[in-house]
């Protein structure tokens, strides 16, 4: 029933109205009762001692009997909103006006008596009611025969029985019908006005609502631009809609990620097929030729064939390892522990590594260090396995004569490292497309056991560091890479 955020606001404003209205009736009727005793009391404070000199109550300094009895006669038939009580100094009830069968207290508390005399509190000072054990009633009150010598006290109830049920059946009458229209009246008016600024607040909501619906019924790919509120106001809901333009639009970009990815992850498992099928087929291959000529071939001719067959399963072994790698680099399995890591002795390091392979190759290995270069924030092992990526391409595209230079500089809060070689380059449309898996540039034929993910390698690992990896390079001059690190601390 209540499904919309306008329906559920309406019947709470709705439900809320009524409690205020009836505890708004609730409130004035008391507060009238409660000003009519006051007002009647006030009015009538002096009703006993005036009736004890009009009637001559009180004769040669003794209450007159006759004149009483005369009294409650007389009031009962003229004026019966009120009761006329003759009391003792007790309290004790000796005569009264009342019909008797209906006098259920034969005494009443002297307390409001006293402090009424006394004028000692505010009004309605209220006094027991004979008629009832609970309720209690405003009242006047003259010590008799006078205040001087007084043997009793003269007790008026300004509303007496018949006056309470008069008073009953016009309020159930009068103040319930003013009572309903009052409610009625106002709930009318606030709901109208309730609703009014309800439909006002939750039409921008509904609006949103429905951009949200033609995003989703879109495939998350087409988004009507919310407009907020125009002006300076920016309340909930204009926040709320430029947080939905947010969430939509990084949601399209993490869509359109993964669909490249998908699409990158398709291009991978076809070029991981052509490359493991290729030493696969080759392994095969020599073995069957051993199986075959086993008898037929010389030492020579079979030592040649495991030599070609071990060399191809090296390279499927390799290109297995790389892919296992990059896999486990790209699902964040291997997150790299940062610590400070002394970046010149772990690059002097790996030049050691790899300087009897340069010297088989006549290429010159140098590296420049900086005095009092601080240490990077990285894990040694995994910026080893960089320096290995990136110094094997630039021994295997470096020419005999050739050089290869690691320069360290610390470059305000990073550390910055070169490794230069004087190699024939990358070809500048192979130079955007070198750090992407599996790619093969125009001059790899030089380099056939390599799979095409060291650099790819390398770039991740930078990546996880918060580093950076770029490359330039001058085709037939050589090629130079370039990482940041930041440093420690």
């Amino acid at each position: 029933m209540l499904k919309t955020l306008y329906a559920k606001l309406s019947f709470w404003l709705a439900l809320l109205l009524i409690i205020i209205g009836l505890l708004y009736v609730f409130i004035s009727y008391f507060a009238l009762r409660q000003h009519l005793q006051q007002l009647d009391q006030q009015l009538n404070k002096n009703l006993a001692q005036t009736l004890v000199a009009d009637r001559n109550l009180v004769k040669e300094g003794r209450l007159n009997e006759a004149a009483l009895k005369k009294t409650f006669q007389l009031y009962m038939t003229i004026n019966p909103s009120i009761e006329i009580y003759l009391l003792d100094l007790e309290g004790n009830i000796l005569s009264y006006s009342a019909d008797p069968k209906k006098i259920k207290r034969k005494a009443v508390s002297l307390a409001p008596i006293k402090s009424f005399l006394v004028m000692g509190k505010p009004y309605p000072l209220l006094g027991d009611d004979p008629r009832d054990h609970m309720r209690r009633k405003a009242f006047s009150v003259t010590p008799v025969p006078s205040k001087e010598t007084p043997e009793g006290y003269l007790y008026v109830v300004l509303r007496g029985e018949q006056y309470t049920e008069a008073e009953s059946v016009i309020r159930e009458s009068f103040f319930l019908r003013i009572s309903v229209w009052a409610v009625i009246a106002s709930l009318a008016v606030g709901l109208l006005g309730g609703l009014i600024v309800f439909r006002l607040l939750t039409r921008r909501l509904h609006r949103l609502a429905g951009r949200m619906k033609d995003f989703e019924n879109s495939g998350f790919t087409s988004l009507t631009a919310f407009s907020g509120t125009p002006g300076t106001r920016t309340d909930e809901i204009d926040q709320l809609g430029t947080t939905f333009e947010h969430m939509a639009d990084r949601i399209r970009q993490q869509i359109d990620a993964l669909t490249e990815k998908d699409a990158q992850r398709r291009q991978l498992v076809v070029q991981v097929s052509h490359d493991l099928r290729t030493p696969l087929a080759s392994i095969m291959g020599y073995l069957e030729t051993l199986q075959m000529k086993d008898t037929s071939l010389s030492e020579l001719e079979r030592a040649e064939l495991i030599t070609v067959a071990l060399r191809q399963g090296r390279r499927l072994s390799r290109l297995v390892g790389e892919l296992f790698e990059l896999a486990g680099l790209d699902a964040r399995e291997a997150a790299p522990v940062l610590e400070p890591c002394s970046v010149a002795e772990l690059a002097h390091d790996v030049m050691q590594k790899y300087r009897v392979e340069a010297e088989k190759r006549s290429v010159a290995l140098d590296i420049k260090v900086p005095v009092d270069l601080s240490f990077a924030a990285a894990d040694a092992g995994m910026l080893e396995r960089v320096f290995d990526n990136l110094l094997d391409n630039a021994l295997v595209h470096t020419p005999e004569g050739g050089r290869i230079d690691i320069d360290l500089a610390q470059m305000g809060d990073t550390l910055e490292i070169n490794i230069s070689d004087s190699g024939h380059g990358i070809a500048p449309a192979d130079l955007p497309h070198v750090f992407e898996p599996f790619f093969q540039g125009t001059k790899s034929s030089s380099n056939p056991d390599h799979a095409g993910l060291g650099l790819a390698i390398a770039r991740r690992i930078m990546e996880l560091h918060q580093g950076k990896i770029s490359v330039s390079s001058i085709d037939g001059q050589g090629t130079r890479f370039i990482l940041s690190l930041p440093l420690a601390g």
